[in-house]
């Protein structure tokens, strides 16, 4: 049995779709759902068991049937404040989880995330040296609560600690697909902009404050779901790879581009206005991210990823703009 925490969530859900869609299985969930809509996200699958977080532990004593543990549960906003409730549900749960899984031997995966590299905009390389992860800066809590953990495993891999006999952490980056409407403020961008997109509205976007970048031309690096998901997959089905991993396409694209792929995905034209950045942005914002996939391709990964162009289109075409956008 494989265990997902967070498998209500954007991505966690986009896992076990992926697991069914495998026939690798049978797979148990944990997630809180409360009154919200991500119950939707997990309506088409067919789910073992149903664990709240809080009863995780009690769940997993003496368990021998668990063939391994893919930890997608965290607080995910970037604009969480209670530093406490970041300590308890992204750090210390992890490395709780991580010690199960060393001590029962069991594959264990986890989210990191690209927010752990801060203001960085170059040399966003994945290494797991501790001294490495020390000198980053991430800029809002929920980056900082993800590099603590990085830190603390990291270091006990360094030091020769037991482990899980195959571990990952996965650094996101700007991941958008299915499943994501639940998030609200924190929905990808193309699951913002594709109504306004489709009902001919203009979309707004940055102007530049940073000289030789042109206004709508700060880019990202877009990663389609489905991507990240395949990389998880194929984790678990080669057991002897271990390492903390970025996961993005490694192709930086701009958000000028992404809309416009909405726009040809839409098959109609986009009108885009750029408008000031605000003053408390200014400064502060990044105007690039890429990631470094050298890593994981070395670890044997071969899939292609999606192109934004191809990401969108399938996003769109098969959710989006359908009467049922759940996968």
């Amino acid at each position: 049995m494989i265990l997902i925490t967070g498998a209500a969530g954007f991505i966690g859900s986009n896992i076990v779709a992926d697991l069914e869609e495998a026939c690798i299985g049978p797979v148990a969930v944990c997630d809180w759902f409360e009154d919200s809509d991500k119950w939707r996200n997990l309506a088409k699958r067919d789910i073992t068991e149903f664990i709240p977080p809080n009863e995780i532990f009690d769940w997993l004593r003496g368990r021998t049937d668990i063939t391994g543990i893919v930890h997608m549960g965290a607080i995910s906003a970037t604009t969480e404040r209670n530093v406490d409730l970041l300590v308890e549900r992204n750090i210390t749960m992890t490395v709780k989880l991580w010690d199960w899984c060393a001590n029962a031997e069991v594959p264990f995966i986890y989210a990191s995330s690209a927010a752990t590299y801060g203001a960085l905009e170059k040399d966003l390389v994945d290494s797991q040296k501790p001294e490495d992860l020390a000198a980053l800066r991430p800029l809002n809590g929920y980056g900082w609560s993800k590099n603590a953990t990085d830190k603390i495993l990291m270091r006990r891999v360094a030091n020769g600690e037991k482990c899980p006999p195959q571990w990952a952490g996965l650094k996101f980056f700007n991941v958008y697909g299915p499943n994501e409407y639940h998030k609200g403020s924190m929905m990808s961008v193309v699951a913002k902009f594709f109504e306004p997109v489709r009902t001919g509205e203009i979309v707004r976007l940055f102007k530049s404050d940073r000289t030789g970048i042109a206004d709508g031309q700060q880019m990202r690096d877009f990663v389609y779901v489905k991507d990240c998901t395949a990389a998880i997959i194929w984790l678990l089905r080669n057991p002897s790879v271990s390492g903390l991993f970025n996961i993005g396409t490694g192709n930086a694209r701009s958000f000028d581009d992404l809309v416009r792929a909405i726009g040809l995905a839409l098959s109609i034209p986009v009108k885009i206005e750029y408008i000031d950045m605000p003053e408390n942005l200014k400064g502060r914002y990044q105007y690039f991210t890429q990631a470094e996939m050298t890593k994981l391709r070395k670890s044997g990964f071969e899939a292609p990823f999606h192109s934004l162009e191809a990401g969108v289109r399938d996003y769109v075409n098969s959710y989006l703009n359908t009467e049922d956008c759940y996968r």
